[in-house]
């Protein structure tokens, strides 16, 4: 459907009737004018040689100052009745898809308040509306401000919209704004995404996922969350060496992203950090080697291939 489509016509003969009382009062207007036009056309030569008193002559001329008055309201009375008239036929506002017609004909709508006749949806592009803790947003801004993160060199933020079942869609949107206030009940900024919907497979009140990139962290390393034990003292983690020996460690965390910790120092690549395993260490005594094995992340098939070298162990 295109933008000015016709989709519904009002019975238009209240509205004709108006016009066309307006025209008439606009036209009576018109002829007191130029009765008035004439009147002081004529008087004025008289005025001039003294042979009509003063008063006359003002009289004249605001007689034909009122005239003019008329005429302007009546032009406006006028573009009103017009502008009903052109209410009696209903167009799309935009281009999209329309839904199914919310009244029958012979409907009375419009009667004291506004009716809904249809509902008229943008699919190409579409907007997508989601939300992010203040709290995340602070931390970005702070890391960016120290260079622990660095810009991802773009003008605008690249938005990908993951699907129910986990897909990707095909074509990647783009940030359009960030609300400047912070909702006081849920802690959370709005935000606004643009996509292209060329197939139409978005559809309006649809729930999605958005993956945006803000910013890039160099060199940094990323961990499953229960990994990292967070004190007032800072972030720790428990690295298991080649002999087997455990050695609680201070990291540093820029953020998180999905399930995991981004550790930004700390750490080094092919180190390996125990996930699970804690309350079965306490209970050992001190210097007691553990056995590293490869973790494996909740709902996943395991993998039969090598480990990477910072693959995070559990202790037996």
């Amino acid at each position: 459907m295109k933008a000015g489509q016709l989709l519904f016509q009002i019975d238009a003969a209240p509205y004709e009737a108006a016009v066309q009382n307006a025209q008439a009062t606009l036209a009576r207007a018109e002829a007191n004018e130029l009765q008035a036009a004439t009147q002081f056309k004529r008087f004025k030569p008289l005025a001039s040689a003294q042979a009509i008193s003063q008063q006359d002559f003002d009289n004249a001329q605001a007689s034909l100052q009122q005239a003019q008055a008329e005429i302007k309201a009546a032009q406006a009375s006028l573009r009103t009745a017009q502008i009903n008239l052109g209410y009696a036929k209903v167009s799309a506002p935009i281009a999209g898809r329309i839904g199914r017609a919310l009244v029958t004909e012979g409907a009375l709508v419009g009667q004291g308040e506004a009716t809904p006749l249809a509902v008229v949806q943008q699919i190409d592009p579409v907007y997508i509306n989601f939300t992010q803790p203040a709290a995340e947003a602070f931390q970005l801004r702070k890391a960016l401000q120290s260079g622990a993160l660095k810009s991802s060199g773009k003008e605008v933020a690249t938005v990908q919209v993951v699907l129910e079942d986990g897909s990707l869609y095909a074509h990647s949107g783009k940030l359009l704004f960030t609300d400047l206030t912070v909702d006081s009940n849920t802690g959370q900024m709005a935000l606004r995404a643009e996509v292209p919907n060329p197939d139409g497979l978005l559809l309006p009140g649809l729930y999605v996922r958005i993956r945006m990139e803000q910013a890039q962290a160099d060199n940094a390393i990323a961990l499953p969350q229960q990994a990292v034990t967070r004190t007032d003292q800072g972030n720790f983690v428990t690295v298991v060496d080649a002999a087997g020996k455990t050695e609680r460690r201070a990291v540093q965390i820029t953020m998180a992203r999905n399930n995991q910790w981004l550790v930004q120092s700390g750490l080094q690549a092919g180190e390996q950090v125990m996930v699970d395993g804690f309350q079965k260490l306490q209970m050992l005594p001190p210097g007691t080697l553990v056995k590293a094995v490869p973790w494996q992340a909740p709902n996943t098939v395991p993998s039969t291939s090598t480990a990477p070298a910072n693959t995070a162990p559990k202790a037996d």
